[in-house]
């Protein structure tokens, strides 16, 4: 009885709404004044000069979506051409009632910048292709049911803006597709305006910080601010605040910061991603902001991420999203929410519980869906130079400030969001100068990442991307399997990356990839050449790909040696690697089906085991033995769950569908933990290919490493 009379009593000292204690449903409504009117849905488009707005639009184009699903379809899309300058979409639309104090236009993201023209009169230009376009229309949007006629000019192509500006530059892109390829919305609200709000977990103490800028309105007053918290899934009430009798600061914007503890919280992570909704009233606003209560950083003494308080092994995959937009088969499936779910889910089936979205952001609906289903986002501003002798001379740290500012602002409210990532594979002390400059505006204060250049923080991490069979595509003796016995597990870094000694996360590796169908791309041919001769079949390259990609994934897993290991890639494009890049296709997925999203079986069935939470590594790579040779054979089990594990490690020889040999051992791994057991092995004395293959079984299911080996007794 005590702990609930002290508990209402803070309420009440603090200002809590003491009839919402206690009650599982909210006391602030979903309806206020203010509305948001989608601008989503099919708009007309026309193509012309930047200057100039086009006197008919014979196109129809859906809104999010690229100019390249026009219908009738527009030609030489994506590429530099004489036929256009710019892209011109026009709509109507209209407003009931009165306009209210504030009526501005939100285009998430649009491509090569963004003008905005309102009933004939120019709103404003937004030139960032990444980040949103917040535009105020009042003085010219018409109310009371009268029809308003909104025209965005984007341009055609990424020489659209300036140099100063980053424009996605990809080495391994041809096809840099225009539009509007985020939603677009109208906000018509009162005063006091919520500008942005930051919530700030404090998982230790179970409550949140909240950071809200409100516009104030034009004249003198007084406001009470409201903030409820509920859970999303539930609407259960946790917590409320109340600040009463706040002045009016006229004509200005400020900063209100709050605490609000949460009854029996609950933290977010990808095993359980729960999530809170905040909601805000200001008597002439309101807004709801979905939030998770979780921490993330980084320690640099044990080199591992640490998420709400403990050790942490990042295990994931990579969405080239700009990429899939120049795939053949895109369609419509980045904005279609079951779809993108869908693929969510086929990433958690493969044990992955983390993805970098690189070089660019997807849309919207990836981070809510990230946030639901459980996963942490690197999330990669899409600049890639790779040296310095490649950098834009105009492309400048303030620029890229006021870009990630943006950008900030937009994603700091999402669990999902762990990792602010400056940009990939380039050298350049302009990413870290902005890095510095904006760093501080996230309270949560996440880690960053900074690419191939100098981490800017003992607390930030560095990308390290060990691409061991590159050596054949750049004509040097090609890299073996057997030739990972010398390789360091510690990843290779460059210079600038070593200047802090902080930790390291494995985001690309391998160099293996192969296009749907099972042919090389531009990257990989001579690679797959000097493994498997030059006339190897589909069958063949792809039982490759996905046994080689697996032990590289077991080799710096079970090594521990860095923070995370993520795959490259789970989504990106597929195409002819038959011409050098960048139109030759030099990356690649593994789906077989991008609608059903049917994996590549070998893949699935290799990979998926390299991946598991309680996983192994025969730590010998030896491809062939001498007849009766004994061997001993290590095996390194590792766990990354946060329980105990117990059970058998069997090792065996295997010739086709015959066991030759079989030995088991007992093994227990500490959570988090990894031990190692050693095998000694007689090689068969009858010559031939062979396989070793250690199993164990976790929930239920086995998880497999192989070696394959021959025995012969030449040299």
């Amino acid at each position: 009885m005590k702990s609930r009379t002290c508990r209402i009593f803070v309420a009440v000292l603090l200002g809590f709404l003491p009839g919402c204690l206690n009650q599982k449903k909210t006391c602030i409504d979903r309806a206020g004044p203010r509305r948001v009117i989608s601008l989503d849905g099919t708009w007309e488009i026309a193509e012309g000069s930047m200057e100039s707005v086009p006197k008919t639009f014979e196109h129809k184009v859906p809104v999010p979506g690229l100019v390249d699903m026009a219908e009738p379809a527009f030609v030489e899309v994506g590429r530099k051409s004489e036929k256009r300058e710019a892209f011109w979409y026009r709509r109507t639309f209209t407003v009931k009632g009165t306009i209210p104090e504030v009526a501005l236009l939100k285009i998430h993201k649009a491509k090569y910048g963004t003008r905005v023209f309102l009933n004939g009169q120019l709103i404003g230009d937004h030139l960032p292709c990444f980040t949103p376009a917040l535009l105020d229309v009042r003085d010219h949007l018409k109310g009371s049911g009268a029809t308003n006629e909104i025209i965005v000019r984007v341009g055609a192509f990424r020489d659209s803006v300036p140099q100063s500006i980053p424009s996605g530059w990809d080495f391994e892109k041809y096809l840099y597709i225009s539009g509007i390829y985020d939603s677009a919305e109208l906000i018509l609200t009162g005063k006091p305006y919520i500008v942005n709000v930051q919530t700030v977990p404090d998982i230790l103490r179970h409550k949140v910080r909240i950071v809200t800028e409100l516009q104030w309105p034009d004249r003198d007053g007084r406001a009470s601010i409201s903030y409820e918290v509920s859970e999303a899934g539930t609407g259960k009430f946790v917590g409320a605040l109340k600040q009463s009798g706040l002045p009016f600061v006229p004509n200005q914007t400020t900063k209100l910061d709050v605490t609000i503890p949460i009854e029996n919280c609950k933290l977010w992570t990808p095993e359980n991603p729960f999530l809170y909704e905040l909601k805000l009233k200001t008597g002439g606003d309101r807004l709801l902001v979905r939030f998770g209560m979780r921490s993330f950083r980084f320690d640099k003494e044990s080199g591992r991420a640490i998420l709400n308080g403990k050790p942490f092994f990042c295990r994931g995959t990579n969405v080239c999203i700009y990429r899939f937009f120049e795939d053949a088969l895109r369609g419509n499936r980045p904005w279609r929410k079951e779809w993108v779910r869908r693929l969510h889910r086929k990433f958690k089936s493969m044990h992955w519980n983390s993805i970098r979205y690189c070089i660019g952001f997807p849309p919207e609906i990836w981070y809510e869906i990230a946030d639901e289903e459980g996963f942490l986002i690197q999330d990669e501003f899409p600049i890639w130079f790779l040296g310095r002798e490649n950098w834009p001379k105009a492309l400048k740290s303030d620029a890229i400030a006021a870009e990630y500012t943006e950008w900030m602002r937009e994603r700091w409210n999402h669990p999902c969001v762990v990792i602010w990532d400056a940009q990939n594979e380039s050298v350049t002390d302009e990413t870290g100068k902005a890095v510095q400059t904006v760093r501080h505006l996230d309270l949560s204060n996440r880690p960053w990442e900074n690419g191939w250049s100098d981490p800017q923080s003992p607390h930030d991490f560095v990308e390290s991307h060990p691409y061991l069979f590159i050596r054949a595509w750049s004509g040097q003796e090609p890299f073996r399997l057997r030739d990972i016995a010398n390789v360091s597990p510690v990843p290779h870094l460059r210079a600038e990356q070593k200047k802090l000694d902080v930790p390291i996360v494995i985001n690309e590796y391998a160099w293996l990839w192969l296009n749907r169908d099972g042919t090389t791309t531009c990257l990989t041919d001579k690679v797959y050449e000097s493994l498997l001769g030059p006339n190897s079949t589909v069958a063949q390259r792809r039982l490759l790909y996905a046994r080689y990609l697996a032990a590289l994934t077991e080799f710096w897993r079970c090594h521990r040696k860095c923070a995370g290991v993520l795959h490259f890639c789970g989504l990106g494009y597929s195409r002819p690697g038959d011409k050098p890049r960048p139109e030759g296709g030099a990356t690649s997925d593994h789906f077989l089906n991008i609608e059903t999203l049917e994996f590549e079986p070998d893949f699935e069935k290799y990979v998926k085991d390299a991946f598991s939470p309680v996983g192994l590594c025969i730590n010998k790579f030896d491809e062939q033995f001498p007849p009766g040779d004994e061997v001993e054979v290590p095996v390194i089990v590792i766990n990354d769950l946060y329980k105990d594990w117990k059970g058998n490690v069997v090792l065996r020889i295997l010739r086709g569908d015959e066991t030759i040999s079989e030995q088991t051992k007992n093994c227990a791994v500490s959570s988090l933990g990894h031990e190692t057991l050693s095998f000694n092995v007689t090689v068969p004395n009858e010559q031939g290919q062979y396989q070793l293959a250690a199993e164990l079984i976790t929930e239920g299911m086995p998880v497999r490493s192989l070696r394959d080996f021959n025995v012969s007794s030449s040299k």
